[in-house]
């Protein structure tokens, strides 16, 4: 087995988890909240589940992000991510930027103080974090799925 094999392997598991952890908080974990039967555990929920989550996803992302720039430093296909027929290579490296901004800078900028102050209406914070999930796993899905089809000469 050579080095590429385990990186394609580790980045394809650091991916899997980043991105099925966001499906299962935005399709599960969100819109069970919002349901909760208890309005003043709805948005504690979603911060218990999050935290834990967010907690293992600050390595899965960094990780995906290593092993990504490991290939293409290794293949030296740095050209590869500024050639419009292999688009969906620039896309992944860009959502994973997004990523590492939501988790390293913006979340513990504002997140503490977003959810603090969102427990004066905790449905309108709740439905506004959906939003925002939902964006960011349709954009995921948008790329990985660009990505799959493009590894595999699907789109060029």
């Amino acid at each position: 087995m050579d080095d590429l094999t385990v990186a394609r392997a580790v980045h394809v598991l650091s991916v899997i988890h980043w991105i099925g952890g966001m499906s299962f908080v935005t399709l599960v974990v969100l819109p069970m909240a919002r349901r909760w039967a208890h309005a003043g555990q709805r948005l504690t929920l979603f911060e218990v589940v999050e935290r834990r989550f967010s907690t293992q996803v600050r390595l899965s992302v960094p990780l995906a992000g290593a092993s990504g720039l490991y290939m293409v430093a290794r293949l030296d296909a740095w050209h590869l991510l500024v050639d419009p027929a292999q688009w969906w290579l620039g896309a992944m490296a860009l959502l994973w930027l997004v990523f590492m901004a939501i988790l390293f800078v913006i979340e513990p900028a504002i997140g503490a103080r977003l959810l603090k102050t969102g427990h004066a209406d905790p449905d309108r914070t709740l439905w506004r974090l959906e939003r925002v999930h939902w964006f960011l796993l349709a954009a995921s899905a948008i790329v990985a799925g660009a990505a799959v089809l493009g590894a595999h000469g699907a789109l060029g």
